[in-house]
């Protein structure tokens, strides 16, 4: 695998151009803008962050949007994709003008919203779609999608469905603590090759990242607290936009590689070296459009190079993910993802949350393409065992080991993040001043 580096920029043409065929769309069907609204003011979500793609009229001049940024598909000139940033792909097939949106289970959504149009698409099935509401030739469509690249169902056979099934289930009770944290990456990598194997990567990954974020709800109140907000609409996260798994060194390449193994891809590498001591390498699963930011300990020297292929060795000191990890476990097996990142108009979610009793630290970006600020971390337990064995280490000092011991330390977050102008990238200056805020050692109860 080589290195990936782009630097991802504002895409405001293409934006207003989507913008503007949203909100036509909304002003012809009074529906889909009440919707549009209770969303946005009850749980802070814009329809414009869920949008799968919008449909024109077979024939429609799309020269706007060719002139914006989209590509026809090399297989089907009807499929137009922007690479340059966060937008939906635009479909020239059919009669009228169709806006789908994303939703995690068509069923919950239609069941939210009173629907009882039929849903399309078995149960389980890699796409499912149920219609919303129409009028004057236009319509808005809730779309469901376990890794399909397509736009109509095609529903596999009972067999595979019930494999899917089993598969999902094995994540979900999967066994995160071995003996050594080696056999339980050998464990994981025969799990995950096993259904990929039976379903394809593609659906094998958007099983796996469920199960990935049951995990992290079971641990996080806020998490559960929104995911009950979002699920009384019925969209579950269909605004995800990426998963953070915090590793050790000695595990980092092994982490990568069930990753790459569910169909991500490397994309940028971010190095802070002297700076702060971190790494993080970006991955993009390419048919369900989720990202995972990956972040692990670097030396000041360990500049340029592919630390995410490379098996590190121990440092004589820890940093914030080292810390983390040797404290609660690696993300891909005890410990769970670190936080999870949804997409909100940011004001509003900060806003309505605070009004539950939740708190948000200072924003670590706030621009107007990309805000980003994280929940106050849940607080967890922590093993005394691991902390006698840092502290033999030398990796921390006696008063911050008891301090571990006696009151535990912080463990995941929500992040409160909105996008603008298609911006598809991070703030590297911004995450190095929240890593260093989250260091467990300069977050000790007693202190």
């Amino acid at each position: 695998m080589t290195r990936h580096d782009r630097t991802w920029t504002t895409q405001p043409e293409a934006a207003a151009l989507v913008a503007a065929t949203l909100d036509g769309a909304l002003a012809a069907v009074p529906q889909a803008q009440a919707l549009a609204t209770r969303l946005r003011d009850d749980i802070g979500v814009r329809l414009m962050d869920i949008l799968d793609y919008i449909s024109l009229p077979d024939g429609s001049d799309v020269s706007a949007f060719v002139g914006a940024g989209w590509e026809p598909d090399a297989g089907d000139p009807t499929i137009l994709r922007n690479p340059t940033g966060l937008f939906p792909v635009v479909l020239t097939r059919g009669r009228g003008t169709v806006i789908g949106f994303k939703v995690e289970y068509a069923h919950e959504f239609a069941a939210a919203q009173g629907l009882t149009t039929p849903i399309e698409g078995a149960m389980h099935a890699p796409f499912r779609r149920v219609r919303f509401a129409e009028a004057d030739g236009v319509a808005f469509d809730a779309i469901e999608r376990r890794g399909s690249r397509g736009f109509e169902p095609d529903d596999p056979s009972a067999a595979t469905l019930r494999a899917a099934q089993l598969h999902l289930q094995t994540f979900r009770t999967r066994r995160r603590a071995f003996d050594s944290v080696g056999a339980a990456y050998d464990a994981t990598d025969a799990m995950v090759a096993a259904a990929v194997a039976d379903l394809g990567q593609d659906w094998a990954c958007w099983l796996w990242l469920r199960a990935e974020r049951e995990y992290w709800e079971s641990r996080n109140a806020v998490g559960r607290l929104q995911k009950a907000r979002q699920d009384a609409h019925g969209i579950g996260w269909a605004n995800q936009d990426h998963h953070t798994y915090d590793s050790s060194r000695e595990w980092f390449h092994r982490c990568v590689g069930v990753l790459e193994a569910l169909g991500f891809e490397c994309r940028e590498l971010f190095y802070a070296g002297d700076a702060a001591g971190w790494g993080s390498q970006i991955l993009e699963q390419p048919a369900i459009g989720s990202v995972i930011f990956a972040d692990i300990d670097l030396a000041p020297d360990e500049l340029d190079i592919d630390f995410a292929h490379m098996q590190l060795e121990p440092l004589p000191f820890l940093r914030r993910a080292g810390l983390w990890c040797g404290l609660h476990g690696e993300s891909m097996l005890e410990a769970g993802i670190n936080h999870l990142e949804c997409m909100y108009d940011h004001v509003q979610l900060a806003r309505q949350l605070e009004g539950e009793g939740v708190s948000f630290m200072q924003p670590f970006s706030d621009f107007p393409h990309l805000y980003q600020a994280l929940s106050v971390g849940e607080w967890w337990a922590v093993d005394p065992a691991r902390v006698d064995a840092l502290e033999r280490a030398g990796y921390i000092t006696a008063e911050a080991a008891e301090d571990f011991r006696l009151y535990g330390s912080i463990g995941s977050h929500l992040e409160n993040l909105e996008r603008n102008d298609g911006f598809k990238g991070f703030n590297q200056p911004g995450i190095d001043g929240v890593l260093r805020v989250l260091d467990p050692r300069k977050n000790l109860v007693g202190a």
